[in-house]
């Protein structure tokens, strides 16, 4: 019996278990796939916005992965804490695959970034998802103008968030604090910043025509902003999706208000490019403007600056310029990438393979690509790891995994557990008069799996 960890219960975690088990090669090999939040599916869950159904129903492929008879559950698992490091992790498991993905998010590294007003846009992600680390945090939505500084699909879901009227929100599974602070919001104005051009912006076309069909806001564009970028005038030679971002832009500025719901709605949204932020503005009392460079081509694919500068008000500000890798305890890390040093998922220490330790996903290849970009990632490091089965299987080990995490201080939650906090969610929507509506915090969460006696 090989028996193998997948650390994160995301799609690069579930991927990599479904490629294991469903391979015929290595026919007697158990996985377990372990994560430190007591609710798999990892970004899925905690970083899709509740209005993209269709995006969230994945959930429904990855739960027939998790619920195959060789694949185990076993949320409530810090992979790293005192007592479960790699060493310890390879006393239970034959083998450890780390699909942790990118923790934490970019700084921009200018003055005020840490202002009060100033977060980034991953927590303000966290906030309206749910996600139990988020518990504490409270977004009042008091500003009357909002700046998302980046054009990625992050930076389209948070003004599309700010910008969407709360009632169109109730039939998602957001909860109840999230929903009334957007209910009760006073923004009026989200600027949606870019430091490159139209045709650089990482969101993909899908995510951008969301914006021009929001019921009661406009979105406003500027054609002299465009046109700055040589690839504007003429998008044939882009991929696909960049050419299509384009001539919805281009779209945009040929109606008569710039896009979106006539002149008059309440909210506006501002999509500006060539603009890069050098300051946000503000004191102790909160922000209260970003100041931007222009930009300009620099006929290499990227900007230099131009020494001209604007300021655009915002009494919030988020920031969404990328995710980051942390680095896991036992692993080696590098710093200039933010991944761990692997080849073919094989995680190298020293230039040398690290016996029975592998990575996918992003902790693997960097933040880049979509969901389904997982899939050959994890299928490559499961591929290594299926080489290596020989090597790996006849170890010595602790006999029961479950039980081996629990003698080392752990408190796992299985499947039954799961169900349970899904039970409890549904529940708990039937009686606020809306479907699921999930539960926000790691004391709500645990009391809901133990209904089930999972043994956390």
């Amino acid at each position: 019996m090989l028996r193998v960890a997948v650390i994160g219960s995301g799609p690069s975690g579930v991927y990599t278990a479904q490629s294991l088990v469903e391979q015929e090669t290595v026919p007697d090999i158990e996985v377990y796939v372990l994560d430190r939040l007591p609710c798999p599916y990892g970004l899925v869950r905690y970083g899709v916005a509740p209005d993209h159904e269709k995006i969230k129903s994945l959930q429904n492929n990855l739960r027939t992965v998790l619920e195959h008879p060789r694949v185990r559950f076993v949320g409530n698992v810090e992979a790293g804490a005192p007592g479960l490091g790699v060493a310890e992790l390879r006393e239970i498991f034959d083998a450890v695959v780390f699909c942790v993905g990118a923790a934490t998010d970019r700084h921009l590294g200018i003055p005020g970034e840490d202002l009060p007003g100033s977060h980034p846009a991953t927590d303000f992600v966290a906030w309206y998802s749910a996600h139990p680390d988020a518990a504490a945090t409270r977004f009042a939505l008091t500003a009357r103008s909002a700046v998302v500084i980046g054009v990625g699909n992050v930076a389209v879901d948070v003004a599309r968030m700010l910008s969407r009227a709360a009632a169109e929100l109730a039939a998602t599974d957001m909860p109840q604090g999230p929903l009334g602070a957007l209910a009760d919001s006073r923004v009026e104005d989200v600027w949606m910043v870019g430091r490159r051009g139209p045709s650089q912006a990482k969101f993909t076309t899908k995510e951008l025509r969301e914006l021009g069909s929001l019921p009661g806001t406009e979105v406003l564009v500027r054609p002299e902003e465009l046109a700055l970028d040589p690839a504007y005038r003429d998008p044939a030679g882009l991929p696909a999706v960049a050419r299509r971002n384009v001539e919805v832009l281009r779209g945009w500025t040929e109606r008569p208000n710039g896009g979106g719901a006539p002149v008059g709605r309440r909210r506006r949204i501002h999509l500006r490019f060539f603009l890069r932020p050098v300051e946000i503005l503000g004191d102790a009392g909160g922000v209260r403007a970003v100041r931007f460079e222009r930009t300009a081509p620099d006929g290499r694919g990227g900007v230099t600056g131009t020494g001209r500068f604007e300021e655009i008000e915002g009494q919030l500000v988020l920031r969404s310029v990328g995710y980051r890798g942390t680095p896991q305890p036992g692993l080696p890390f590098d710093e200039a990438t933010g991944t761990v040093p692997h080849i073919a998922g094989r995680v190298l220490e020293d230039g040398a393979p690290l016996p029975g330790v592998y990575v996918a996903g992003w902790i693997k290849r960097g933040p880049t690509g979509v969901i389904g970009t997982n899939r050959p990632c994890a299928k490559e490091t499961a591929q290594s790891l299926l080489t290596d089965a020989a090597a790996l299987a006849g170890r010595a080990t602790a006999g029961d995994p479950v039980a081996a995490l629990a003698r080392a201080g752990q408190r796992p939650v299985l499947w039954p557990g799961w169900l349970a906090i899904e039970a409890a969610e549904a529940e708990w929507g039937r009686g606020l008069g809306r479907g699921t509506v999930k539960l926000t915090d790691w004391a709500g969460l645990l009391e809901a799996a133990r209904a089930a006696d999972t043994g956390c």
